[in-house]
């Protein structure tokens, strides 16, 4: 019930009224309430610092696409992050093509699974250059067949394990490649009316351009929603940074394995000789018994060293250790 005035308080409200200190209209858009109709069909689960916080994410994982696929493919590949959105389960998989390269991957340990889809164009060509061809795309899209499935899920799995680093800020997870759909009818992981955000990235490999969409629906991502905000992501970042990783970087160091030779000397044979070389033959080198020989660590000469022999082994022992290459 509203407030109810007294004899008073309307004779002041109607004397304001009547000297003009109190106009009708002015109180009755004061009075109204503006309305923003809410779509149930559509709730508003991701926020724009959602879907900021995921472009971040995997605008890191385009850089390690595009620095770890060439190795595979023998080929420039440029990966970018062009647009995020929100729309229902339904309104993706209408939206895609038939055949369609949707790879299942379950998002473990978070209870759900995502949906990586790849251009079709992208996926003849990234299979042509794997099969020793220029990476051309097909003239006419046609189903995929098992062998080129399979080439393409070892892809795809090398792709997922790339996401790893990126969420690390946010959750360590394992992703796991559960199967590969070539439709949309199969790929049916969520109900049609659950929201999903959308991670759209355009992909080039060499002359080839498509699309790839990563497709985040809400129930797997509720878990971790709250640290989905660009102030949480930072901040993980920052701690990370600020930790000394000397050691660390030691240590993986350590476990390089480099070539490393020590050459006796030089000599120049002709091909006669070489093929006629049997045991106990002398080839003279352009160096003397006693001179020092040069260690090569990779390519670079680094130390300088005397023949030897340790635990009936031959055994260099480092006289010298050259800083500059000569």
């Amino acid at each position: 019930m509203g407030e109810v005035l007294s004899q008073s308080e309307i004779d002041n409200l109607l004397q304001a009224l009547s000297t003009g200190e109190l106009d009708v209209e002015q109180m009755q858009e004061s009075g109204d309430r503006k309305v923003k109709d809410y779509d149930f069909k559509r709730p508003a689960k991701f926020s724009k610092e959602h879907l900021r916080t995921l472009e971040i994410i995997y605008e890191h994982y385009g850089r390690l696409i595009s620095t770890n696929l060439p190795v595979y493919l023998r080929k420039n590949v440029q990966v970018s992050v062009t647009s995020s959105e929100t729309v229902t389960f339904s309104e993706f998989t209408n939206a895609l093509s038939n055949p369609v390269i949707l790879g299942i991957v379950d998002f473990h340990p978070l209870g759900g699974t995502i949906i990586v889809e790849l251009a079709t164009n992208l996926g003849f060509a990234m299979i042509d250059r794997m099969l020793g061809g220029q990476g051309a795309p097909l003239e006419k899209t046609r189903d995929f067949s098992e062998i080129e499935m399979t080439i393409l899920e070892k892809l795809i799995i090398i792709c997922m394990q790339l996401m790893r680093e990126p969420w690390k800020n946010v959750l360590d997870i394992n992703p796991v490649m559960e199967r590969i759909e070539t439709n949309a009818q199969f790929a049916q992981v969520i109900a049609p009316s659950d929201m999903i955000a959308i991670v759209t990235m355009n992909v080039k490999i060499g002359d080839v351009e498509g699309l790839m969409n990563i497709c985040l629906p809400y129930f797997t991502l509720e878990d971790v929603m709250d640290k989905l905000n660009t102030k949480y992501w930072f901040s993980t970042m920052q701690k990370e940074d600020a930790e000394n990783y000397e050691e660390h970087i030691e240590a993986l160091i350590k476990r390089i394995d480099i070539p490393v030779k020590a050459v006796l000397g030089k000599s120049q044979v002709s091909v006669n000789d070489f093929i006629n070389l049997q045991p106990g033959d002398i080839i003279r080198l352009n160096t003397d018994v006693s001179s020092e020989m040069e260690v090569y660590v990779g390519n670079i000469r680094k130390f300088k060293a005397l023949p030897g022999s340790s635990k009936d082994k031959y055994a260099v022992r480092v006289t010298e250790v050259i800083r500059e290459e000569g």
